[in-house]
Formats: C-alpha cells, structure tokens, sequence
C-alpha cells in the first residue's frame, strides 16, 4: 500500500482516468474534487497517482471549453 498524494495535489484516478485535486482523507478513501468545478469523489489510495503537468493542464483545458460551451458554470 503507498502513500496517497497530499492535499492540495493534483493527482489521476487510474480508475477512471479523472484528474483531480487532493481534498483530505476519508477513512479508507482519498476525496477528490475535480479541476475547475463538478461533482467531488472518492478513490483508494492504490488507485492515485500524482498528475502530470500535462495532465493538469489538459483537465483545465478541457474545463475552459466546456465553460465557453456554457456546459459548466
């Protein structure tokens, strides 16, 4: 069992491939919130990585355009 990332990383999901930023630790779990705004989640530590830059900036990119879309607030 590692370590989970700490909070206020940003840190992959390789569950599901979700970029997200470390909010504190839930029991067993680690709470993320994604970049930008959306819904929280929760993840095992076995199951993060910590985010490229890469990674980071294609997650925020990709919130920008969903917010000019008027998709997201």
């Amino acid at each position: 069992m590692t370590s989970p990332p700490p909070v206020g990383a940003y840190a992959v999901d390789t569950s599901t491939g979700r970029v997200g930023r470390v909010l504190d630790l839930m029991g067993p779990h680690v709470r993320l919130a994604p970049v930008g705004c959306g819904r929280e989640w929760a993840c095992a530590p076995d199951d993060l990585r910590i985010a490229t830059p890469a990674e980071r900036l294609s997650a925020a990119t990709a919130y920008a355009n969903a917010r000019s879309r008027g998709e997201v607030p």
